[in-house]
């Protein structure tokens, strides 16, 4: 065989599995991103919709929580042993109508209508008990207003410590998640740019030798 022709015959042979390689290669890629870009979607979701409304509820609840019981005084009003003034159950329930319940509410409804959103696939345990605390609280305070049958003034089920701390870490890993995957699609979408200047740079020149 003449060996310009196989020479040619080689590069050609060379070209044509390096193009192979680099098609496999450029839609393990792209695949790659789609499923980047897909997860950032729903990460994105997930912030708006969710944790970070949760988060900031969970935040001002602590921080007007705090508030109140530095007005009452640091021991607690619902020691078995202590008897409500008139003063501190005004005040208890004016918080109780205008921040806490309210508050609890939105959470909930939050809850409620962004269940696909909720990280993990399930319902957490302290989320229950979240929701066991609110409704518990929520039914004999309506029954109070509606009825006037008074209750013990806070719910029969203890607020669960879990439930922000469990909030609050899904909050902040789900944001580092968001940067990551921002990221990872501008570096990926860095490299296409660049792939794409060097083979249209390599085409160029093939035109300019073929002329």
């Amino acid at each position: 065989m003449n060996v310009a022709i196989t020479a040619a015959v080689i590069t050609a042979v060379v070209t044509g599995v390096g193009w192979i390689v680099n098609h496999v290669l450029s839609e393990r890629a792209e695949r790659k991103r789609v499923r980047q870009a897909a997860q950032l979607s729903h990460v994105q979701e997930q912030l708006k919709k969710l944790y970070g409304p949760l988060a900031f509820l969970l935040w001002e609840g602590a921080d007007t929580f705090e508030d109140l019981w530095n007005t009452l005084g640091p021991a607690s009003i619902f020691r078995e042993d202590h008897t409500l003034t008139d003063d501190e159950l005004q005040l208890w329930l004016f918080w109780v109508d205008h921040d806490f319940m309210p508050r609890n509410t939105t959470i909930q409804r939050l809850l409620s209508t962004n269940t696909h959103l909720i990280e993990g696939g399930e319902m957490p345990k302290s989320y229950r008990e979240f929701l066991d605390h609110h409704n518990n609280w929520r039914i004999h305070h309506e029954r109070w207003t509606k009825n006037g049958i008074e209750y013990c003034w806070h719910s029969k089920v203890d607020w669960p410590q879990s439930f922000e701390a469990d909030i609050i870490a899904t909050f902040k890993a789900l944001m580092k998640t968001h940067d990551d995957l921002i990221g990872a699609l501008s570096e990926s979408g860095a490299r296409r740019r660049s792939g794409t200047e060097l083979r249209n740079g390599r085409t160029t020149r093939l035109f300019m030798t073929s002329g």
